[in-house]
């Protein structure tokens, strides 16, 4: 598949979509930009940056939620003028993605979110690509038919070429806890489209800190390594200078300054894997 202008999946180079959770400002988000347009340029990898202008799904009612739609959509225009990087945010409702998708180069859809079919199918019918995310709640193998949701609204719409991503974020494992069974990674496959690992994510704990959503920072990096020995096309990992002080999201955010080299080993080992020799138990025709 061509995902701006790139090709992805299986037996291509490992793509990146990263940056804070939400825009706190202008500054912070071209701190990370910049950092990553370095990564970037270093790696020649397809690094997308991330931030949410509105976090709409907050524990609690004095949770941050960001800058909102019209100024988030200026400092996400600015971070590509000036770093020349893709942007990508979120929408949470159909009436947000035909104003999102004028700035924006991809959208995505949270993952409390995933059974909205108005909100995937305006997604899809938007002419973007676009991350979409498997519920915490749902199966592996229930993303097929919100994947063709997303594709039959865009053949609708006459989009030529779709370029939907489908992004797995955890399951929920009894309460304030999630589990990534890696068997989901190869099951998604079934949907046609590249899979996305969100390896921050995956360890949030849920409501655990009351007011606000704790996390296990220290299981990002085995987790993204075992998904990538799996097989994903891309990884989606969130990142800040002071995770401490983060807005939102802080305990699962990967520190800035630690990031480059998590990516680039990352990199490394999905060159290794994707030069592995199948051993006759892979089921045919599902590598993407």
């Amino acid at each position: 598949m061509k995902l701006l202008g790139r090709d992805v999946g299986l037996g291509h180079p490992l793509f990146l979509i990263a940056g804070p959770c939400v825009i706190e400002s202008e500054a912070l988000c071209l701190t990370v930009a910049e950092a990553l347009r370095a990564l970037a340029d270093r790696t020649s990898a397809l690094v997308v940056f991330k931030a949410s202008f509105d976090k709409a799904n907050r524990s609690a009612l004095s949770g941050y939620r960001g800058l909102g739609m019209d100024e988030g959509l200026r400092v996400l225009e600015k971070v590509r003028a000036e770093t020349g990087l893709p942007v990508l945010t979120d929408v949470h409702d159909a009436g947000q993605v035909k104003p999102v998708a004028q700035v924006v180069d991809m959208l995505q859809t949270p993952a409390f979110l995933a059974r909205q079919t108005d909100l995937i199918t305006a997604v899809g019918a938007s002419g973007r690509p676009a991350n979409i995310k498997k519920a915490q709640f749902m199966a592996p193998g229930d993303m097929t038919q919100v994947m063709a949701k997303a594709r039959e609204a865009a053949r609708g719409a006459g989009v030529e070429q779709d370029a939907f991503l489908c992004c797995e974020r955890g399951t929920s494992f009894g309460y304030g806890n999630l589990v990534v069974d890696m068997r989901a990674l190869v099951e998604m496959r079934a949907t046609g489209c590249p899979v996305v690992f969100d390896a921050t994510h995956s360890v949030q704990l849920p409501g655990a800190n009351g007011t606000s959503s704790g996390g296990r920072r220290e299981f990002v990096a085995p987790l993204a390594r075992a998904a990538v020995a799996v097989g994903v096309a891309g990884l989606f990992m969130e990142t800040h200078p002071d995770p401490a002080h983060a807005l939102s999201d802080g305990p699962n955010a990967i520190p800035l300054a630690h990031l480059p080299a998590l990516a680039e080993g990352l990199m490394a080992l999905a060159e290794f894997a994707a030069n592995m020799t199948p051993i006759g138990l892979d089921a045919p025709g599902t590598a993407r």
